[in-house]
């Protein structure tokens, strides 16, 4: 085993040539890490899933060479959840759990904990060391093609559910990589397409999922993104992997990019990139060239080599022999969890649940209820050991006294697709009630792919619009990466958003049609009502190589609230069987200030007639902030069960960053508002209770000055006046009096300081003069607080 203390290690890399410390920084094919067999030093393995663990047999086990492994890269890759025959190739089955799209609705830190802790004993037993998720990009367009990995567009949930997947992989001997940071929000051109962010909403919304995750659940590895951020690439970014993830957030693990995403090797390493993966021929020969002309600092090199070997060590010593894996129960989880997830957007009449026992006829439409679509397309694609299928579970839960009835439409729209419709609703005239299966195409979405619709598969939007007007019951079911819109919305009784549900969706799904789950998840994305409302939807996906992120921090609900737009489904969204009453809404803190948290707590009842689950949102609103905020931001949440009758007071805590903004003058985070709002909701639109805290908030920072500051900007530094005054009478040799009478008659201009000073001094004071006075303010008084 390989077990080297500290000193070992560094004498390890001592010991090492420079061809072996270029092997050590390199992949060896496609999913290991270098070995240098002459110092005893192992290889690990890695592979993709973040929800399934995906181990190739032909690409790990047979040790590709590097040209064979950039095919097989690109295979896996390009692949199509869709792909007739060998779309999964030679992967082992292992467990294929709900895609992060619906993982995120389940808003349950400890269902998450436990499908890490499941993937943790897949990957042991598959001899993997290294799982390659979570990821945790913000769901900042549904149009995003890998936006069915990720978990929300609030980086609350997102940084929440990403640490708890991380313990359960960690706590059980796998390390995680965190990825893609930072800013990986869309699939075109997404190695050369810059994401331009400004720093604000960088700090606030796509790096704070991150900083949360890693604070809470620190990974063994962080992965860097494919594209430039503020264009430098995401690999070579030296802000993002050193000043920002090492230095203030003090993480010390390994920094991995994605496949083949550096470009330029030296640069990567010296901007934090440790393990460029996979093997690359030509990025090694470059990067030894380097080494050997000294291009690179050794002590860059020999930390990054160090770093390598603490995260094998930490591999190794994790290894469990014979690991047991009860599949069975880990497909039970992956019931249980989509089960948890499943929003029920709609229910009109109380539609559902449908009584398995009571006499009628069901039809069930559709081929997503014979072949489901559980999972999206792309490197995390997983090999499901069994799968549900969504009718065969109904039947199994239906009585005899229930006749039901399974008709297949496909979504293929070469097919006789009016013929189709016609067969089903004359069917349909005899059911009772009609579940449609619906989806999104295929072929727009997945790594690779932004989707550029959010409409069905034309021919299902047609069908359901044909059954609405057929006066029976009808039931939706949907499997999307994201958001779609519903132009029929209004004419059906019910909607089950399943995303992609993974392999146990269809018992999942069958389960909350007949009662015996009740839905308790919630959205964790805005439903739009149609594509143009999408935030930043002028400016995507860009033009000439940047991609603007023109909505800035107002992403997701907080871009909805502050323009007022109404949605088809707000965030946080979700029905239940029963009802839920909130009550007493107590703060255990008269103030904010800095440094203060404050505990807040609330009681949850049912009030219904069945046990269920309510997932308590708690959500910030500032009053009078210095800077323009979002309405109001999610900043805790807990999931509660309750049986009928039954309350519970859930104490939620929220910390002096809950109430804070980043400013990008002072480079901080501050706390500047009037007051705060504590609101506890069951939707971002959903409000039930609220009470409002005082706030201390912290001084405003004396402004930096410079001749062309605004007057106005000059004179509200509180040194500016006394100095200028003084300067005035030594260097024009006026009174005190002369000179504040001087200064006056500045104070209305718009224009910058010393625009308007020249016109009532010419040129007798330099604009060189008015710089190093100023110059002097800010250096004497920088950064510090006004009084």
């Amino acid at each position: 085993m390989f077990q080297p203390s500290d000193d070992e290690i560094h004498s390890l890399v001592g010991q090492m040539t420079v061809a072996e410390k270029v092997d050590l920084l390199s992949g060896r094919g496609l999913w290991k890490t270098g070995s240098i067999e002459r110092l005893g030093i192992p290889s690990v393995v890695m592979t993709d899933g973040a929800y399934g663990v995906r181990y190739s047999t032909t690409q790990i086990d047979a040790g590709d060479s590097d040209e064979d492994s950039l095919q097989a890269f690109l295979e896996l890759v390009d692949q199509q959840a869709d792909a007739p025959g060998g779309m999964f190739g030679t992967t082992r089955p292992a467990t294929c759990f709900p895609n992060g799209n619906l993982l995120g609705c389940s808003w349950d830190v400890d269902l998450a904990y436990r499908m890490g802790a499941a993937l943790a004993a897949e990957c042991q037993n598959f001899g993997v060391h290294l799982l390659l998720g979570p990821g945790i990009n913000i769901r900042r367009t549904p149009l995003a093609g890998r936006a069915y990995e990720y978990y929300s567009e609030d980086p609350v949930i997102s940084g929440d559910i990403a640490a708890a997947v991380i313990s359960g992989l960690q706590d059980n001997g796998i390390g995680a990589s965190l990825k893609h940071f930072a800013c990986n929000n869309s699939e075109i051109e997404r190695t050369t397409t810059s994401s331009d962010v400004e720093e604000r909403a960088l700090r606030e919304i796509y790096l704070a999922g991150f900083e949360r995750a890693i604070e809470k659940s620190p990974p063994w590895t962080v992965m860097s993104a494919y594209n430039p951020l503020n264009g430098v690439q995401a690999s070579e970014n030296h802000w993002l992997l050193t000043t920002v993830l090492r230095e203030e957030w003090g993480y010390d693990g390994l920094v991995v990019s994605d496949w083949h995403a550096i470009k330029d090797r030296g640069a990567a390493l010296v901007a934090g990139t440790d393990l460029d993966m996979p093997e690359s021929k030509p990025r090694k020969a470059r990067l030894r060239a380097a080494l050997e002309a000294g291009t690179i600092p050794p002590d860059v090199v020999d930390a990054a080599c160090a770093k390598i070997l603490a995260f094998v060590r930490k591999c190794k010593m994790n290894e469990r022999r014979d690991p047991i894996v009860d599949l069975d129960q880990h497909h039970a989880l992956s019931q249980q969890i989509a089960a948890e997830s499943i929003v029920l957007l709609r229910n009109e009449g109380r539609t559902l649940p449908l009584d398995p026992s009571s006499p009628g006829r069901l039809l069930v439409v559709g081929d997503g209820a014979i072949m489901p679509i559980i999972q999206g397309s792309g490197s995390a694609t997983t090999n499901p050991y069994r799968v549900d299928a969504p009718f065969v579970q109904i039947a199994e839960r239906a009585s005899s006294n229930l006749t039901l009835q399974h008709l297949p439409f496909s979504s293929d729209d070469s097919a006789d697709v009016n013929q189709s419709i016609k067969t089903i609703v004359q069917a349909a005239s005899k059911a009772d009630a009609i579940v449609v299966f619906a989806e999104n195409e295929k072929s727009r979405h997945g790594e690779g792919n932004d989707r550029d619709t959010l409409n069905l598969v034309a021919s299902h939007d047609a069908l359901i619009h044909a059954l609405a007007g057929s006066g029976r019951k009808i039931i939706v079911v949907l499997s999307m990466p994201d958001t779609v819109e519903m132009p029929w919305l209004e004419n059906v009784d019910a909607i089950l958003a399943s995303f992609y549900a993974g392999q146990g969706g269809g018992e999942a799904i069958a389960r909350i049609l007949f009662g015996a789950q009740n839905p308790c998840g919630k959205l964790s994305a805005t439903m739009p009502r149609r594509m143009q409302d999408i935030p930043g939807w002028h400016t995507y996906p860009g033009e000439n190589g940047h991609h603007v992120y023109s909505e800035g921090h107002f992403v997701g609900y907080r871009f909805y609230d502050i323009k007022n737009i109404a949605v088809t489904f707000p965030f946080g969204h979700g029905l239940s069987y029963t009802t839920f009453a909130y009550e007493d809404l107590v703060i255990d803190s008269h103030e904010i200030a800095s440094g203060v948290d404050c505990g807040v707590s609330v009681t949850i009842r049912n009030t219904g007639r069945v046990a269920g689950k309510e997932i308590v949102q708690l959500y910030v609103r500032p009053l009078k902030p210095a800077l323009k905020r979002p309405i109001r931001e999610l900043k805790a949440f807990a999931k509660v069960h309750l049986e009928p009758g039954a309350a519970k007071t859930v104490t939620l805590r929220l910390v002096e960053r809950d109430f804070q903004h980043f400013d990008v003058a002072r480079s901080a985070w501050v706390l500047d508002a009037e007051a705060f709002v504590i609101e506890a909701a069951a939707s971002s639109r959903d409000i039930r209770l609220a009470a409002t805290l005082p706030c201390r908030p912290e001084a405003p920072v004396r402004p930096v000055l410079s001749p062309n500051s605004p007057t106005g900007l000059v004179f509200a530094h509180p040194e500016a006046e006394a100095a200028l005054t003084g300067f005035f009478a030594d260097t024009l040799s006026i009174s005190t009096a002369e000179a504040m009478a001087l200064l006056a008659k500045t104070k209305a201009s718009f224009l910058g300081f010393y625009d308007t000073l020249s016109w009532y001094v010419g040129d007798s004071v330099s604009e060189k003069d008015i710089a190093e006075l100023f110059a002097r303010l800010n250096g004497e008084y920088a950064k510090e607080p006004l009084e």
